[in-house]
């Protein structure tokens, strides 16, 4: 992530984030600091997704659709950031919203945002992810890999709450992002 700052050009002074300049404020404070087990358990679920079988584009493009879903502008806003500075193109970043028919997604890819999709999109005629889906997953992933996938949607899951409620200030790094 990067810290967004702006320079007046007659004076060469920072003025600080675009966040604060917009007067941008969280609503809570830091739930580490109430919690700080939850650091920890973060940690390690990040690192058990991180260090498994399956790429962390795929799974940064992945939860990338999550926050798409979900609405959640903190999470959308860290996971580009994340994606641009592993290079990734303008034009994958940007496809993630419309995945479905655009070219640019491998079938790995694919099956990595379909299960997103179907884990966060209520679907009132049955199962979000269906026996169908999860078949066409195991063409691809094996065991490991799936629970992969779902560990890093469930992390996902943990955390949107945190961001739909407590608005962390986008754009801003873990441990800055909260104002109160």
């Amino acid at each position: 992530m990067t810290t967004d700052t702006t320079t007046d050009t007659t004076t060469g002074t920072t003025t600080g984030t675009a966040a604060e300049q917009d007067g941008i404020q969280s609503r809570l404070p830091d739930p580490t600091k109430l919690y700080p087990e939850m650091a920890k358990l973060s940690a390690s679920m990040r690192n058990a997704v991180w260090n498994g079988p399956v790429p962390q584009t795929t799974i940064t493009l992945m939860l990338l659709r999550g926050a798409q879903i979900v609405g959640s502008t903190y999470h959308a806003v860290s996971l580009t950031g994340s994606l641009r500075k592993a290079g990734e193109t303008e034009t994958r970043i940007t496809a993630v919203a419309t995945w479905q028919d655009a070219p640019y997604f491998t079938d790995e890819e694919r099956i990595a945002l379909e299960l997103v999709e179907a884990v966060f999109t209520p679907n009132p005629f049955g199962e979000r992810v269906s026996d169908d889906l999860f078949a066409r997953a195991s063409e691809h992933y094996d065991d490991e890999a799936i629970w992969t996938l779902t560990m890093a949607i469930g992390q996902f899951g943990l955390f949107v709450p945190v961001a739909l409620i407590g608005k962390p200030i986008p754009g801003r790094p873990i441990g800055k992002n909260y104002s109160r």
